[in-house]
């Protein structure tokens, strides 16, 4: 074999941190002797990797392109290493999870995992659906949790689960003694929604279909419990994954307002890199998720 795997290791770390001096920090390493990895790794194969501009590495179209298959090999070589290591196959898992998914759903699964696999560390990442995208797409994230429909060609994209999103109000709200709401309702009404960019949002923009100009979108906030707030403060109705308001409908702090004319269900999905050595503790971590 013409490469070693530190020289992937310093090829994958500059290509992160597009940086040769924070690549080498990152791996322990001099400056020096990661430059030297990285300059024979390409001078062995004759090619160029990166776009040198001053301090600043970017990767090149060819970069790019092998990018994902030294991932998909170092994985494999941390995965082989900690079964030589540890006796085991389970190790650390980067999970990136929307917002609902990550405060709602995904600690109860992170629980059962480090239950049934002692010693095995998660890092839980909760951002919005763009966002747990572009980490899994960069490889910072193992496998993400998202509530926003998506399309990539180098992300595999599962459905998961079935959801519904809920409009609501406080207890003294105008709206909130109807039996249903009509258009003229939605329109005429004040909206505390997520931003966008969140799948939240998303899926209630496709719901508000020839609406949406019309609606009056005070605040955009980009977390569920603040939306949650300001509704209960009566700054404005809300629509949010009933998952998030169970606890809310149960206290009576908030109420649903029914609007059963407009498409409020949606799903949520898993979200790999096509090219992604599933290990064990990947398997493990969906098959959870599955029994959720």
């Amino acid at each position: 074999m013409r490469y070693s795997l530190r020289q992937l290791e310093v090829f994958l770390s500059a290509a992160h941190f597009e940086n040769i001096t924070r690549a080498a920090e990152s791996l322990s390493m001099s400056q020096s002797a990661a430059s030297s990895a990285l300059r024979e790794f390409e001078q062995q194969f004759d090619i160029r990797l990166f776009d040198r501009v001053g301090k600043r590495l970017q990767l090149n179209e060819f970069g790019r392109q092998i990018r994902s298959k030294a991932e998909a090999m170092m994985a494999q070589a941390v995965a082989l290493e900690q079964a030589l290591t540890h006796h085991e196959d389970l190790g650390h898992l980067k999970v990136g999870a929307t917002l609902t998914i990550g405060n709602y759903v995904a600690v109860q699964i992170m629980a059962r995992y480090m239950a049934q696999q002692p010693g095995a560390r998660i890092t839980l990442d909760v951002h919005n659906t763009r966002e747990v995208a572009d980490g899994v797409l960069n490889f910072n994230l193992d496998i993400g949790l998202i509530e926003g429909e998506l399309q990539h060609p180098d992300l595999v994209v599962t459905p998961w689960r079935d959801d519904e999103l809920v409009v609501f109000c406080a207890p003294d709200h105008p709206l909130a003694t109807r039996s249903a709401l009509s258009d003229d309702d939605l329109v005429n009404a004040t909206w505390i929604s997520r931003e966008q960019g969140s799948g939240t949002r998303q899926t209630f923009d496709r719901a508000m279909y020839g609406l949406l100009p019309q609606l009056n979108l005070a605040l955009e906030l980009q977390h569920t419990e603040a939306i949650k707030r300001a509704v209960e403060a009566g700054l404005g109705i809300g629509c949010l994954s009933r998952i998030t308001l169970s606890d809310a409908f149960r206290r009576g702090s908030l109420v649903e307002l029914p609007v059963t004319h407009r498409d409020l269900t949606r799903q949520f999905y898993f979200i790999v890199h096509r090219e992604k050595f599933i290990s064990p503790g990947i398997e493990r971590w969906l098959e959870l998720c599955q029994q959720s």
